[in-house]
């Protein structure tokens, strides 16, 4: 069923495709790729199984609506998240991390004084808005001065929600109890369920690694709720996900990310893992998510996975804004570095010619209508070779710009398409047989209801 009217949104032109039919497993798909609006029937025997009136008619009179709900979502520009970088520094090795080595080894660390004017600026400029604003200290390792972290969270508790990402190998017993006590989102790095694998890819010279330190540290967490594990696919760990996933359950981890690889650094390609056998492994660590939440009271989801099945079932309710085109990067957030420049994302740190500006120097308002932002915000699959015809398009994202980019060209489609075709095509088929209530956080399935459906 073609469409084909031209509309424009953001001043980009996009032309209509309309609904076009997949065969996933034994079910036919019809989907429009455009407002991700999808149906499922059941081919059984019959391969020329036709998709029912019914659906066809509630596709007709809702596609308008559906149309507007995605490109509102899609090229809003509402600030909600800025993640701040409180030192270069970092007191790991990790091979594929994007921040430059000599970032991480020779780098600043921002003062208390600093820290503070960027809260207070942030936080007035967050006045007046709907959302309480999140802050997440990321890269490199936040918690080399995680003492004037939690000064400034204990003074800004009431203005923002905050987050940590660590390597876990700094964390003590009275900081967990401090995250804990002020409902601080936490999220450590974990890749491997052995110390010798986990190790070779979370390489800490003073350390030697921070498997144990981990481990440690998400027994105390005692499945806090606010706690993610982040575990970065290589070719070094990827057969080892699905163990990885059973060890988590088993301490009560009640979310972990399991990303690909970003290779936006040279050293980071040589770890780069197949996408046929990565999704293999990925798939196999779902299952055994679900295979360990159903038999316990406690329940474990491997949260970018849960992302893809919200972009199916419930698109504009996604969380993570990777898969999403535009990219949240200079959108909806953006990463203001150790020295205080705005770049649309940490992804970008290392790579010239992106930053909007410095927080000591201009406002948030000024960087997010820079150019460099700009740039990103109009990276659309639409405008993408392979993606533009692609049925999982505004399912995936074609991910990640500051990737492609330092490959040449950001305008390409993602890295690892294959991978994520797979996982999309094996969402569906979970869909399918109505195994989405296992995929998703218990408080997030109560928050959604049905807007349409046809059973």
């Amino acid at each position: 069923m073609e469409r084909n009217e031209k509309t424009r949104s953001d001043g980009i032109i996009m032309e209509r495709k309309g609904l076009s039919r997949i065969d996933i497993e034994d079910n036919n798909v019809l989907l429009d790729a455009d407002n991700v609006f999808w149906g499922i029937s059941k081919r059984g025997n019959n391969p020329d199984a036709l998709i029912s009136r019914e659906l066809i008619s509630l596709y007709e009179r809702v596609k308008g609506e559906c149309d507007q709900e995605l490109d509102n979502f899609r090229f809003s520009s509402e600030l909600t998240a800025i993640y701040i970088d409180p030192t270069d520094r970092c007191n790991a090795d990790c091979p594929y991390c994007y921040v430059p080595a000599k970032i991480r080894k020779h780098g600043r660390s921002m003062s208390e004084k600093e820290l503070v004017f960027i809260l207070s600026k942030t936080a007035r400029y967050f006045i007046g808005k709907k959302k309480r604003p999140v802050i997440i200290f990321h890269a490199s390792e936040p918690l080399l001065v995680k003492d004037i972290l939690f000064k400034a969270i204990t003074r800004f508790k009431k203005r923002f929600y905050f987050g940590i990402q660590t390597n876990g190998l700094l964390l003590e017993e009275k900081d967990i109890s401090f995250i804990k006590n002020n409902k601080i989102g936490i999220g450590i790095s974990l890749d491997a369920p052995s110390a010798a694998i986990n190790n070779r890819l979370r390489f800490s010279a003073s350390h030697g690694g921070n498997f144990d330190k981990v481990i440690r540290a998400i027994e105390l967490f005692n499945g806090y709720e606010g706690l993610n594990v982040i575990t970065t696919i290589t070719k070094v760990n990827v057969s080892g996900l699905p163990r990885l996933v059973k060890l988590l359950h088993e301490k009560k981890v009640p979310c972990v990310l399991i990303n690909p690889v970003r290779l936006t650094q040279k050293n980071a390609r040589f770890l780069k893992p197949d996408d046929k056998e990565m999704a293999k492994y990925f798939i196999d660590a779902v299952e055994e998510a679900m295979r360990s939440s159903k038999g316990s009271k406690h329940k474990i989801i491997i949260g970018n996975f849960a992302n893809i099945i919200l972009g199916i079932i419930a698109p504009t309710a996604r969380r993570l804004m990777c898969d999403i085109s535009p990219c949240g990067g200079g959108r909806c957030f953006l990463t203001i570095t150790a020295n205080g420049d705005m770049i649309p994302c940490g992804e970008f740190i290392g790579l010239k010619g992106f930053c909007g500006g410095n927080i000591f120097k201009r406002s948030i308002d000024r960087a997010m209508g820079s150019e460099p932002f700009k740039k990103i915000r109009s990276r659309v699959v639409e405008e993408i070779a392979e993606c533009n015809v692609c049925a999982f398009r505004n399912i995936c994202g074609a991910p990640c710009p500051a990737e492609l980019h330092a490959f040449g060209d950001m305008r390409k489609k993602a890295v690892f398409c294959e991978f994520y075709k797979e996982i999309i095509n094996y969402a569906f088929g979970l869909i399918a047989q109505g195994k989405e209530k296992y995929l998703l956080r218990q408080g997030g399935l109560a928050n959604l209801n049905y807007q349409y459906k046809i059973d």
